[in-house]
Parts: C-alpha cells; sequence; structure tokens
C-alpha cells in the first residue's frame, strides 16, 4: 500500500499543471523544528519524506584518520521529527552528509557526502547514499550505495539539491556565483548557470557558500540565501533574479549560515537558528507561493 500510494504521489508531481507562483516579500514561518540532542558535528541540511510525513536533519563532519582500532568513518549522525516537528530518534549511518533529500524516482531519502566530486582525493564512505528508515518513520544506522564519487559536482564542499524530475542536480561552487547541472550518469557537468548576484544587490561575501535550493517551481527554481541581507534571493535557471523574500526578523543568522544550517524540503525553506533553545531550532519558510 505504501509503495503505491508514493507511485500516485510521483506521478502528481509530474502531471500536475504549474501554478503561477509568488515569491513572497516577507517568508512565513511554517514550521519550527527544535534539536533535541546537541548535533553530532555541525548541522547541515534537511529532507522531508512526503508518505511518513517526517523530517531528517544531518549532521556533517569528516571522519577521524583511520588507524589500527578505528576505520576512517564520520560520526555525524542523522535525526527524525515527525511532522509537527517532534523528536524521533537519532541514528549514525556514518557519513559525513552535506545533502540530504527525499527521492521519489526511488522512494527513499538519500545523502550526498562531502567530496562527492574525489577533488581532494578519494576516501571511504564517499559518494550518494540511500538512508534506510522504518515503517513509521525512525532512522536506521544502516545505508545503501546508490552512486560512487563524481568528478562533475566540482567543489568539494558542495551541498547538491536534486530536481527529482529530470533526474539531475545544481551544485553550487564555493565562493562562486556558478551552479553546476549535474548528470549522476556523466561525468563532465551537462551545464552551468551563472547566478546575477549583481541585479539581486548581494555580493560573494554575502551569499550562502555551497548551497542552493531548487523549488521545482518553474521560472523561480533556485533559491539562495543572503545572510548579510537577511533575505532569500531568487533565480531562474538561467540565472536571472528574479525576486527576494524578506526573511523573518527574529530568525538570528550567524556566520556559520553561510556554510550549513541550509536546506529545502516539503516547500520550505530550512535554516538553522543556532540561539533558539538548547541545541538550536531549524526554521521551515515558505518563500514561494
Amino acid at each position: 500500500m505504501r509503495s503505491v500510494l508514493a507511485s500516485m504521489i510521483l506521478a502528481s508531481l509530474f502531471i500536475m499543471p504549474s501554478a503561477q507562483a509568488e515569491v513572497l516579500a516577507k517568508a512565513e514561518t511554517i514550521i519550527k523544528i527544535p534539536m533535541a540532542v546537541a548535533p553530532s558535528t555541525r548541522p547541515q541540511t534537511v529532507a522531508y519524506h512526503p508518505v511518513l510525513m517526517h523530517y531528517y536533519v544531518a549532521d556533517g563532519g569528516l571522519a577521524p584518520l583511520g588507524s589500527a582500532t578505528e576505520q576512517p568513518i564520520s560520526k555525524s549522525k542523522i535525526h527524525a521529527f515527525n511532522a509537527k516537528g517532534e523528536y524521533v530518534n537519532t541514528a549514525g549511518p556514518g557519513f559525513d552528509n552535506r545533502s540530504i533529500y527525499y527521492n521519489p524516482n526511488s522512494g527513499q531519502i538519500e545523502t550526498i557526502t562531502y567530496n562527492v566530486s574525489s577533488a581532494v582525493g578519494f576516501a571511504p564512505m564517499t559518494g550518494i547514499f540511500g538512508l534506510v528508515v522504518g515503517d513509521t518513520g525512525e532512522i536506521k544506522s544502516s545505508s545503501t550505495e546508490v552512486a560512487q564519487f563524481n568528478a562533475a559536482f566540482g567543489d568539494a564542499f558542495t551541498m547538491p539539491s536534486y530536481d527529482a524530475k529530470h533526474k539531475r542536480y545544481y551544485a553550487k561552487q564555493q565562493r562562486s556565483n556558478k551552479v553546476f547541472i549535474v548528470d549522476p550518469d556523466k561525468e563532465e557537468a551537462v551545464g552551468e548557470i551563472t547566478l546575477d548576484l549583481k541585479a539581486a544587490g548581494a555580493k560573494l561575501d554575502d551569499v550562502a557558500d555551497s548551497f542552493i535550493a531548487f523549488t521545482g517551481i518553474k521560472g523561480e527554481e533556485l533559491v539562495l540565501l543572503d545572510v548579510d541581507h537577511k533575505a532569500a534571493l531568487v533565480f531562474n535557471l538561467k540565472g536571472k533574479f528574479v525576486a527576494k523574500s524578506a526573511l523573518p526578523k527574529q530568525l538570528k543568522l550567524r556566520a556559520k549560515n553561510y556554510y550549513n544550517g541550509l536546506g529545502y524540503a516539503n516547500d520550505m525553506l530550512f535554516l538553522y537558528n543556532g540561539s533558539e533553545g538548547e541545541f538550536g531550532t531549524y526554521y521551515g519558510l515558505k518563500v514561494v507561493k
């Protein structure tokens, strides 16, 4: 029954006509997810499973150097939450997670690791992996391999976003306005987008370093966090600036938000507010409506 429901959701995503979207002048806070345990390393991205209706928050951090007594496996964790943002459990699949997302083509939550491009040399547990979740949404410590490293992703620090319809990724390059379009079956990027930051009133030092969100909304496909101006910048797939959405005033951004504490899931931009709650809180924001 669950697989049938997942197929129905996937089909509806592909055949529903595109409604006229609107970039909200002020982003709306839809959900808050307070972290229930301290991040094992540093909080990274967020995924949402539409069938199980659970959110998953990934930590990211390099693995320790291997030794005679310890394998080079990252201690980073994945944290599961229900649809209301209530904590479910934590597990350690062993990856230095950079991006996690729900893939309707495979019906699973997947993670992309640090250095997926192998730009700084090959290391174990590098690539794209499927994360195993239980029937009631809890995250497990087991996983399956989806793809090995691929140079097409470019920068080692990139946090790619997934386009399920076209089965490709958008990988923002570090300290750059370039976004690589990646077909996982090709060893070179199949395209490149140059973001018009000047039209958006921003500079490279203002915006998120390695993450850009993919919305799936025609003409307003890409969302980039502008930390310095506390706004979400919306671009199309040609890199043309469309509009900006002001973030809530109570949301406190820090230098870390240039590099982590980001995500896009369930049609929301997620940002980590490290100063709210004992272990920080993720805000789920509606930017494009």
